[in-house]
């Protein structure tokens, strides 16, 4: 009776400090800044593999088109929304109000919570003088922060089995993986059992804004949602994007009509 209660207790706070929606058919999580860490301790105490989405309105419409994708974020033990047109779509189909994270910040947030009980992480990407920076700057920001290891980006083919056997050595807490990882968030998918338990962070320029080479989205662009506007003018073509979020708006306007 006694484990079974705690069980009962323990879905009953699950409950309470995350709420996961489902939102045209892809899921997403509803969590506070204040529980954030309560979850990630919550997560890591499974003792399994932990994949965490920072899901953008494009991830969005990718998993809802592509059946890799899909299974890999329908299976993710986190999935937190990064774009204002996904918490405002989840507001205008369910009435809920999702919580929505800055990458950096949010990435920043999980490296201050680990800190917190001395955990531990593992640098996967960049070049070499980025990821050297990256660590170092680490070091210095969270110093009761445990990197058990590091690996650049680029590596070739042979090099793989190597790295994913050091890493599952190594048991972080958190793997984070950012550019020159072959295939980003499939990587990890492709490789998810053999990188062992923990939780994995995929960010594409996490490395290149800690080591001070790219400059994040200021807050207030980040808030208004004009934080893709610097994503388009470096690559001209993402303006393209436009008719999709035409196409999100009214797959929202379709859904809130005629689907229960």
């Amino acid at each position: 009776m006694g484990v079974k209660k705690t069980i009962t207790e323990n879905a009953n706070q699950t409950s309470e400090i995350r709420q996961r929606v489902n939102f045209l058919k892809v899921p997403v999580d509803i969590v506070t800044p204040e529980n954030l860490s309560d979850v990630v301790y919550e997560l890591l105490n499974e003792k399994k593999e932990l994949n965490i989405v920072l899901l953008s309105l494009w991830d969005l419409l990718r998993a809802r088109g592509n059946n890799d994708y899909r299974y890999y974020v329908t299976r993710a033990s986190l999935v937190i929304p990064i774009s204002k047109s996904v918490v405002k779509g989840i507001k205008f189909l369910t009435g809920k109000k999702a919580n929505r994270y800055m990458p950096f910040d949010f990435i920043i947030r999980m490296l201050t919570i680990l800190e917190n009980r001395e955990l531990s992480c593992y640098l996967l990407g960049g070049k070499t003088k980025v990821l050297l920076k990256t660590e170092k700057n680490i070091r210095q920001t969270f110093p009761r922060l445990q990197i058990v290891g590091r690996f650049t980006g680029y590596f070739k083919r042979p090099d793989e089995p190597t790295i994913i056997k050091a890493i599952k050595k190594s048991s972080p807490h958190l793997l984070l993986v950012g550019k020159g990882v072959r295939g980003g968030e499939r990587w990890i998918s492709k490789n998810n059992i053999a990188l062992g338990h923990g939780m994995r962070l995929w960010c594409s320029d996490i490395f290149d804004v800690f080591a001070e080479k790219k400059k994040r989205p200021s807050h207030s662009s980040f808030e208004n949602g004009l934080d893709w506007l610097g994503h388009c003018f470096q690559s001209p073509w993402k303006f393209f994007r436009i008719f999709p979020y035409i196409g999100y708006n009214f797959l929202l306007l379709f859904y809130k009509l005629f689907v229960k």
